[in-house]
């Protein structure tokens, strides 16, 4: 599987019941693949995976593998012990993944020789490529660069890394420099995502709701094209920072905005977008994209001639 490009982490939709909306969940993945992005990731943080059963979870494997079709799909199989992360790493594989992603569980007395162990152990029950998401932020384990380096050095299983521990850029540079023959990809919503991609960044493994303007801006990159690249950066980043803030409600009600998702609905204990911020959140998509039709996939020549 080719690491480079752009990767989303897709929402996992809900009935107002808090049923997990799988008909929601199709439309999603085809207005991905509309779009044109690289392959999609599920059951991550976004994808509220620690609020699903273990029915839920190969449900929709099963689903968005058929709704991909040729289309990689990353799944998210971290969990809080080793033998839980290979059950759902063998779970992934047998149901068609084409790549897990994990991260390492915090834990008392957790060290780098476990942290090595856990993957190891990952990579021994199934063949897929693993792509170590290094979030501290969700996992509570701060990874040195070192420490990634050493990981990927012993384990070919580890063909990409997500990196979401600021400063981000820094690390990635420090990981390109050791290891240039494995991704990095960049994540947190897409936040440092300019200074990510100057550092030698070759994507992005996130959930922003435009995946449009991620594929422009490292387009933008790629052709050595700066002013370009800030000029998006900066036009979308109000968009960006108010995705930021914590939960995912804001990101499904765009997903709701665009027609991908019937509902906004974020399963218990987690909370609903208020009236205040989707008002907030309608004026800010409205000041940016006028009277585009979101539902469909935002054309490369609009975004172009966005600072024109």
């Amino acid at each position: 599987m080719n690491f480079n490009g752009i990767f989303p982490i897709l929402v996992t939709p809900f009935h107002h019941d808090e049923s997990v909306d799988f008909s929601s969940l199709e439309r999603l993945v085809n207005l991905m693949k509309k779009i044109g992005v690289d392959g999609v990731t599920v059951l991550g943080v976004l994808g509220e995976a620690n609020r699903l059963t273990d029915n839920e979870r190969e449900e929709i494997i099963k689903q968005t593998v058929n709704a991909a079709g040729k289309m990689p799909v990353i799944v998210g199989t971290s969990a809080g012990g080793t033998l839980m992360a290979c059950n759902f790493s063998q779970s992934a594989y047998k149901l068609g993944a084409s790549a897990v992603m994990v991260t390492p569980h915090n834990e008392p007395g957790l060290n780098e020789s476990k942290i090595i162990n856990h993957y190891h152990m990952i990579s021994r029950v199934m063949p897929l490529p693993i792509v170590l998401q290094d979030h501290p932020a969700s996992s509570g384990v701060q990874m040195p660069s070192a420490t990634i380096i050493k990981l990927v050095e012993n384990n070919q299983s580890i063909q990409c890394i997500k990196e979401e521990a600021v400063p981000t850029s820094k690390k990635i540079r420090a990981l390109k420099q050791k290891l240039k023959t494995t991704s990095v990809l960049t994540g947190l919503g897409g936040l440092y995502g300019l200074f990510d991609l100057k550092a030698g960044s070759d994507g992005f493994n996130t959930g922003f709701a435009f995946p449009e303007l991620l594929i422009a801006l490292k387009d933008s990159i790629d052709r050595n094209d700066e002013n370009k690249a800030l000029e998006l950066y900066q036009r979308f980043l109000p968009l960006i920072v108010f995705e930021q803030q914590p939960g995912v409600a804001i990101r499904k009600e765009i997903l709701k905005l665009r027609q991908a998702i019937s509902s906004s609905t974020v399963r218990a204990p987690g909370s609903n977008i208020s009236p205040e911020s989707r008002a907030e959140l309608v004026i800010l998509l409205r000041s940016i994209f006028m009277e585009q039709d979101l539902s469909k996939p935002i054309s490369a020549d609009w975004i172009d001639n966005l600072s024109h």
